[in-house]
């Protein structure tokens, strides 16, 4: 197996605010692994919260050698048990490889990732969409909008300087889009004290969940928020290994799984597979990427209690297509692999 690497820019349709930066745009690399006349793709995009910039992520994924392994089912294999990198190789990476592989496995077996699997029935899942830290007049637009567009779950982010401005954009989502379900994300932005005063307020104005809203570092915090919290809480910052996970499972009423913070689907599944029967619940979320980026996760969709698969919507231009989600739902297309087209290839072959 031969492997190639290109990187791109991902514009955002707007800026996109959260309680501890504004984001107008991300680069990803993309790795393209070709076996026998097929080719698998992947991505990575850059984060600044976990430290991984556009030579870094193009580094790390320049020194992964998969020209030792005979197909990508082996190296699938070696993965799975920990064979196929060293120990510091960040999860990111590991995902993206691991989509490649995924991707070419399946248009080998001429089957959707989905069913390499065990999953039947094609995943197919509401997701929500995510609104930032902005002005109330806009919040309340992009509300009414999403919810005619046929979103059912409205993610709305939290933290401002003054919590008085985030209980009056809850407030005013909720009167635009009255059906819609509310979670919240504060990104760790309050104290416990804050968190406990604020939490009953949101409550009442019927916000469904809360995502981390204490700052990472204090599972014990977390956990003992939780046991009193009027509406369940989702561990995000505080759930990135998985002994993270097992030292929350039971504690908090879900955990946001992110294949490019935990080590991809298969790390996934384990967490999964570790919180079942817990009392905590699997949350799938995402960073903003492109189609290619978000496509492994889709693969999972029917597995979590809540999907927060959005990333590729918040784009300007999505340089892949093949999951949906414009109309609230993300799905699997039934083709082999990921399932996805690049955009400009497809319009080539048109």
């Amino acid at each position: 197996m031969k492997s190639s690497l290109r990187t791109v820019r991902l514009e955002l349709a707007e800026p996109l605010r959260i309680s501890r930066s504004t984001m107008t745009a991300r680069d990803a690399v993309w790795l393209t692994v070709e076996h026998d006349g097929l080719r698998g793709h992947g991505e990575a995009v850059t984060s600044v919260y976990y430290g991984l910039g556009t030579e870094t992520l193009v580094r790390l994924l320049s020194a992964v050698d998969l020209s030792r392994f005979a197909d990508p089912e082996s190296a699938l294999e070696a993965l799975r048990a920990g064979e196929s990198f060293a120990s510091d190789v960040p999860p990111a990476v590991t995902a993206a490889v691991e989509s490649a592989l995924l991707d070419l496995a399946g248009k080998r077996a001429g089957a959707p990732v989905h069913r390499l699997l065990g999953t039947t029935a094609p995943p197919v899942a509401a997701t929500a969409r995510t609104i930032g830290i902005t002005a109330l007049a806009r919040a309340a637009a992009e509300a009414r909008r999403l919810a005619a567009s046929g979103f059912e779950i409205i993610k709305v982010k939290a933290g401002a300087p003054d919590p008085e401005d985030d209980i009056e954009r809850v407030r005013v989502i909720r009167d635009a889009a009255p059906r819609a379900r509310l979670l919240l994300d504060p990104n760790g932005a309050w104290s416990v004290a804050r968190a406990d005063a604020l939490l009953p307020r949101f409550a009442d104005l019927g916000v469904a969940a809360v995502e981390q809203p204490v700052p990472p570092g204090d599972p014990d915090a977390l956990g003992a928020l939780a046991e009193r919290a009027p509406l369940p809480v989702i561990a995000d910052e505080d759930a990135v290994t998985l002994e993270d996970v097992r030292r929350l499972a039971g504690r908090v009423q879900g955990v946001n799984v992110k294949l490019a913070k935990c080590g991809g689907v298969h790390a996934a599944l384990r967490v999964a597979e570790l919180i079942e029967g817990s009392g905590t619940d699997l949350m799938l979320g995402c960073l903003t990427a492109s189609t290619l980026g978000l496509a492994p996760a889709v693969h999972l969709a029917d597995r979590a209690r809540w999907a927060d698969l959005d990333g590729h919507l918040l784009l300007a231009h999505d340089p892949w297509t093949g999951i949906g989600g414009a109309d609230g739902v993300v799905r699997t297309s039934g083709l082999p692999g990921l399932g996805v087209e690049e955009v400009a290839a497809r319009a080539h072959v048109a």
